[in-house]
């Protein structure tokens, strides 16, 4: 069976509505950034801005996101793709329900197979969790790259954690995104299981 173009993926989530979260939504927020990115950052869910724009991180933390990006990794937003977890707004910024997650994982697996990138950056507890299919939480696990498939996944805080957390998360946000740009150019070796 051959695998979904983005484009198709996005087609199919706008209609979507198979589970609660599509009642509450404005628009579904699907992802963003270069088809053939080989960095992939993925989010819990949108959030009231996102909702509205109908794009990933585009409030506070996405402007955060996009100043790490190019800071640590010398690269633009646009040369990244960047998608969520769930894909409609949970009801006040709850964290998605685990049926929720079921509903959009064929729509998050599919950006994954279709995008094919070598380094997810998972941003925050929930991503990481759901990526990686472990309950260990972020602190934990943030500081290494483990291995998923033919991907590498580095986990990070969620850039609203460094905003309420203020230097010391952003310090350890900094590292994880050189780790993930060594890791990337093949100088930082995969290794380490949740």
């Amino acid at each position: 069976m051959e695998s979904e173009t983005l484009v198709e993926l996005a087609d199919r989530a706008a209609s979507c509505v198979a589970c609660r979260l599509a009642a509450g939504r404005t628009t579904v927020v699907f992802g963003s950034g270069s088809e053939t990115a080989d960095l992939m950052f993925v989010g819990e869910g949108p959030g009231r801005e996102e909702d509205i724009a109908g794009l990933p991180f585009v409030g506070r933390s996405g402007r955060l996101l996009d100043q790490l990006i190019e800071s640590e990794l010398g690269l633009s937003r646009t040369d990244c793709y960047i998608a969520n977890v769930v894909k409609c707004r949970p009801p006040n910024n709850r964290d998605p329900e685990a049926d929720e997650v079921a509903s959009c994982r064929p729509f998050l697996e599919g950006q994954i197979n279709s995008i094919g990138p070598r380094v997810i950056m998972t941003l925050g507890n929930f991503a990481t969790r759901a990526i990686l299919s472990t309950n260990e939480g972020i602190t934990k696990l943030r500081g290494r790259a483990y291995p998923l498939g033919a991907v590498a996944v580095v986990p990070t805080f969620h850039p609203a954690a460094a905003l309420r957390g203020g230097g010391e998360v952003l310090a350890k946000m900094r590292a994880d995104f050189v780790r993930a740009k060594l890791t990337l150019d093949g100088s930082l070796p995969v290794g380490g299981r949740p």
